[in-house]
């Protein structure tokens, strides 16, 4: 009809055709606007009102043969110009999903079990259940799609699991909902039964919780948690500050969680009780939640899979208090922890001074030799690279004290970690218990084992980024010597400072620097790389003497396996 209102030669047959839209153009815009919004959604899907599994290429032929797609289809071709707004809330409200987070029970339908069956029409024993009544629930809230991991995703097809496990921070994210089913918590529990539960006990449930911003949580009989009716639990502040003293996990965090490397101490930290069944996933599980995609390789150790990815963490945001542990050392790399639970102390927060302490200090520091020695710090910790950390190697820029005596200390009845009475130049007296036996020495009794205690360079934690003038990008920064004899007249920022403000920064910096600090302890090993040496306790350092600036200048960047 249209193409012939094309042809017509009459002018207003052809003002008339103006008017439409060719049905091929509309089709086209409404699979365009489909292709688009499943480029983050699950790859397979269980079609809530026919209760079979459907592909991608079943999703759309559903949508293309629906009641929603031929008024859309319709009501686009009597509107030239072509409207696309209506086309992909159309489409967008059609293709919405509802995931599905529980704890996983033996014998759980796998996809082999459900795909070409009709899921409500399956034997109701069991797990399948559970199935049955997550479709049901996921209909009845209006959605045509549902998903559960146990049969959307191919367990066998290991390009499909790489895919699905990388992407399945998106997916709850992007959900229009997401139940949560805790089949140990009975109908009518008080608050407190899901804090108990084994589903806040799993690894994967943590980015299943963070991910959506719309959860529901039900009970056993499948019944609203605490009968609470908000219109989403994320509403209830009973239950989320159940969660959030349950997890550690901060209201804000729980409520509108942005994935990132930020704060990623903390976010170990959540994930360090967590369980999984393959001791991989606990690694696999946190990819999301740092915004990271990396190799799911099953049948790796739980130490390679967790070297991995702390290992991105720190190469790709530089952020290194995924040092900050207690433990023991990984395989992977010594600076690394062998297991997550490492994490589960709370990070090492020496006490700080007020702002009124540190103008005081600032005010004392005013000496012409200590105000140039400052400022000549501060240019070369202005100008250390960031860490870098690749092939399992981590080039570490820090601060070096040179350990010049190791005791052991008297009277001691461990069994498995020993207690150390360690000197370092330029630092106070420290005690160190750790597993690993150290060679005792001291100034009288050489050793040829090398030791450091070293303070990791953190220019985010020390505020050296927030100065306005800073232009000079991160790669462009020179690598600093590193010879621990580096003398102050070879620095290239001999002058003067030129300002006030850059000496109130310098001497700013000075006192920050004679604060306690967390310390690593590193060995040298033979080829003159080094390996951290794990402790029961954080190691909290301190310089002697602040103004002893000469003493906190021996400024490298180390390798350490």
């Amino acid at each position: 009809m249209l193409s012939k209102l094309d042809d017509a030669p009459d002018v207003q047959m052809k003002e008339l055709r103006q008017k439409y839209v060719s049905p091929s153009e509309v089709e086209h815009a409404i699979r365009r606007a489909i292709h688009s919004y499943l480029e983050n959604a699950p790859l397979r899907l269980l079609n809530t009102s026919t209760g079979r599994l459907c592909d991608r290429e079943a999703q759309i032929y559903a949508f293309m043969e629906s009641a929603e797609c031929k008024k859309i289809l319709s009501s686009s071709v009597t509107h030239a110009p072509l409207q696309t707004e209506p086309i992909k809330e159309a489409v967008a409200k059609y293709f919405s999903w509802v995931m599905l987070s529980h704890r996983w029970e033996s014998k759980e339908p796998l996809l082999h079990d459900v795909q070409g069956q009709v899921v409500y029409k399956l034997d109701p024993v069991g797990t399948v259940v559970k199935l049955q009544k997550f479709r049901e629930l996921a209909r009845d809230a209006g959605y045509h799609w549902a998903w559960s991991d146990t049969c959307c995703i191919d367990q066998k097809d290991n390009a499909e699991v790489q895919r699905s496990v990388n992407s399945m921070f998106i997916w709850y994210r992007n959900s229009a909902l997401t139940i949560v089913y805790l089949s140990d918590v009975p109908p009518s529990s008080k608050s407190g039964a899901l804090a108990n539960s084994a589903w806040n006990t799993r690894g994967w449930t943590v980015q299943e919780f963070l991910a959506p911003r719309i959860i529901i949580f039900y009970q056993a009989n499948w019944t609203l948690y605490l009968s609470d009716r908000s219109t989403y639990h994320k509403e209830s502040v009973t239950i989320m500050k159940e969660l959030e003293d349950s997890t550690g996990i901060d209201a804000k965090s729980l409520v509108a969680f942005r994935p990132g490397m930020t704060d990623a101490r903390q976010k170990l930290q959540w994930a360090s009780s967590r369980v999984t069944t393959f001791q991989e996933d606990i690694a696999y599980s946190l990819f999301g939640i740092f915004g990271i995609h990396l190799p799911v390789i099953y049948g790796e150790t739980k130490q390679n899979a967790l070297g991995r990815l702390l290992q991105e963490i720190i190469a790709q945001s530089g952020d290194i208090t995924a040092l900050d542990w207690v433990g023991k050392s990984s395989g992977f790399n010594s600076c690394l922890p062998s297991d997550i639970i490492s994490y589960k102390p709370p990070p090492c927060t020496p006490p700080s001074l007020t702002e009124d302490q540190i103008q005081m200090s600032v005010s004392s520091l005013r000496d012409a030799a200590v105000m140039k020695l400052a400022s000549t710090l501060y240019a070369r910790l202005d100008s250390l690279p960031v860490p870098r950390f690749a092939n399992r190697r981590l080039q570490l820029p820090c601060i070096t004290f040179p350990i010049i005596t190791v005791r052991r200390s008297r009277g001691q009845d461990q069994k498995t970690s020993i207690t150390y009475e360690v000197k370092a130049d330029g630092l106070r007296d420290i005690s160190i218990t750790t597993e690993d036996k150290l060679t005792q020495f001291s100034r009288a009794k050489s050793t040829r084992q090398s030791y450091l205690l070293v303070r990791p360079w953190n220019r985010y934690d020390l505020e050296l980024l927030d100065l306005a003038d800073e232009t000079e990008s991160v790669d462009d920064r020179s690598e600093p010597e590193s010879s621990s004899n580096d003398s102050l007249s070879s620095s290239s920022q001999d002058d003067d400072p030129v300002d006030s403000e850059s000496n109130e920064r310098a001497l700013r910096l000075l006192v920050r620097l004679g604060q306690p600090f967390g310390a690593l302890l590193l060995a040298q090993q033979r080829g003159g790389e080094y390996m951290r040496i794990a402790s029961d306790n954080s190691i909290i350092a301190q310089v002697k003497d602040v103004t002893a600036v000469h003493d906190i200048m021996d400024i490298r960047t180390l390798e350490i396996l």
